[in-house]
């Protein structure tokens, strides 16, 4: 493997670092908001809103094990590293906001409470399997840096994915500003990856 210069990647991940994933439940909320005016916040979710908290919290926290699954590890690719604990550090966030949003949300729309599935995004929500985390969890380091970031690539992929979809159709303002994020953050760090696989694979 060749190594090339990395100043683009580590200034790119500096930037990703600061603003990757980076809606958080302070920044979707207005702390000083009446119970009427969060009640009425909450009544702009629909369904589709609901269904996109609801497929992205367990996604975000498959990112965060295999995440774990790589900090866990030795002889990993220092990129690679610091690439998994800004993904850890992004996403958590997120799940706490998108599970305050799902207990809300539920409370006012009792007939929005179904569970987003693989056929309702059309399968393409890029979750890994079973096998794949096994696959991840019992490789050794250089090769683990290698499947780390081919999953995570499909991973991000199927975020994206949701995202959009949610976009679509969605109305909640706080989540809408979310999938956009979701969507500019995530894709960034796809090119890091991108970027990095081409250097293990030379």
């Amino acid at each position: 493997m060749r190594t090339r210069p990395l100043a683009l990647v580590a200034t790119s991940a500096l930037a990703l670092a600061l603003t990757a994933c980076g809606t958080t439940s302070t920044d979707m909320a207005d702390p000083t908001a009446s119970p009427a005016s969060a009640t009425a916040e909450a009544s702009t979710a629909n369904a589709a809103d609901v269904m996109f908290a609801q497929g992205m919290v367990p996604h975000h926290e498959q990112a965060i094990e295999m995440s774990d699954i790589i900090l866990g590890k030795e002889g990993i690719m220092r990129e690679v590293s610091a690439l998994a604990k800004q993904i850890k550090d992004a996403q958590q966030p997120e799940i706490d906001t998108l599970e305050e949003w799902i207990d809300d949300w539920t409370n006012q729309h009792n007939d929005a409470g179904h569970m987003m599935d693989d056929d309702t995004m059309g399968g393409m929500n890029g979750r890994m399997s079973t096998a794949q985390l096994e696959e991840l969890r019992d490789a050794d380091g250089p090769a683990a840096s290698r499947i780390f970031l081919e999953q995570m690539i499909i991973h991000h992929e199927g975020a994206i994915h949701m995202s959009r979809a949610h976009l679509a159709q969605g109305e909640h303002p706080g989540a809408r500003d979310m999938s956009q994020s979701i969507i500019e953050s995530q894709q960034a760090e796809i090119d890091i990856m991108r970027e990095l696989l081409d250097q293990i694979r030379e």
